[in-house]
């Protein structure tokens, strides 16, 4: 693959085809993909979890819908290296602003030096915590109830349900909630007994996430099946 970091193999979920995902990188998404992007992206592919960086032709997407939404103030719950975030204050207005929040600062140091030579770093209030005691003190002024465009979410899944719940009120009527890895790995299809042990507990969380969601009257969802499965909410009411 011309434009793929040393090392980093596509990771084909629904598209059970590497050749398959390789032209739709190689066609719709590296020739739109920033410089800074492309520079994080094979940085990321250094490090011991790079698989947990943003999928590009995913990410794609969130890009079209933040800038089809007219997104300015959006929160992004997992930061990991920055894959995501950097594209997210590459889309939104000059100054538009991201509550970014994650446990690891030292990941998103690692890509930190990219963002601030994107020139984006003014747009970004990075906070290093749990998300949820975040999210809570958040809602404590009432004058963040339903001002984020927009939110996006790759963290831990067994919160995936916590978070949704804080969401649906800092997330404005019409804004929009993206939650990533809901087809994890595509064992959200398969037996449990086909599962290998590390994957079920994430398992488990999804398909419970994936079925409350589905029956949630307060949104409109889509399973996108991109990357490992994005689960785009519209908020109803």
């Amino acid at each position: 693959m011309e434009n793929a970091p040393t090392g980093m193999v596509p990771q084909a979920v629904v598209l059970q085809s590497g050749e398959l995902l390789e032209y739709i990188l190689e066609t719709t998404v590296y020739p739109g993909e920033s410089p800074f992007l492309k520079e994080l992206r094979n940085i990321t592919s250094t490090h011991p979890f790079y698989f947990m960086g943003g999928s590009p032709h995913a990410s794609q997407l969130m890009a079209l819908l933040l800038k089809l939404t007219n997104a300015k103030k959006t929160i992004e719950i997992g930061v990991f290296t920055g894959y995501t975030l950097l594209l997210t204050a590459q889309s939104i207005p000059e100054d538009g602003k991201i509550t970014a929040i994650d446990i690891d600062r030292k990941a998103y140091d690692v890509g930190l030096p990219i963002i601030q030579k994107a020139g984006v770093e003014h747009k970004i209030n990075f906070i290093e915590s749990p998300a949820i005691p975040v999210l809570d003190k958040l809602l404590e002024d009432r004058a963040n109830e339903g001002s984020y465009d927009f939110a996006f979410v790759d963290a831990d899944k067994g919160n995936y349900l916590n978070y949704h719940e804080r969401l649906m009120k800092l997330v404005k009527v019409g804004g929009l909630i993206v939650y990533d890895n809901t087809l994890w790995g595509g064992t959200v299809a398969l037996p449990e007994e086909d599962v290998p042990q590390y994957k079920k507990p994430g398992r488990l969380a999804m398909i419970e996430f994936n079925k409350r969601i589905a029956a949630d009257t307060l949104v409109v969802q889509s399973l996108v099946p991109m990357g490992d499965g994005n689960t785009v909410c519209i908020r109803l009411r």
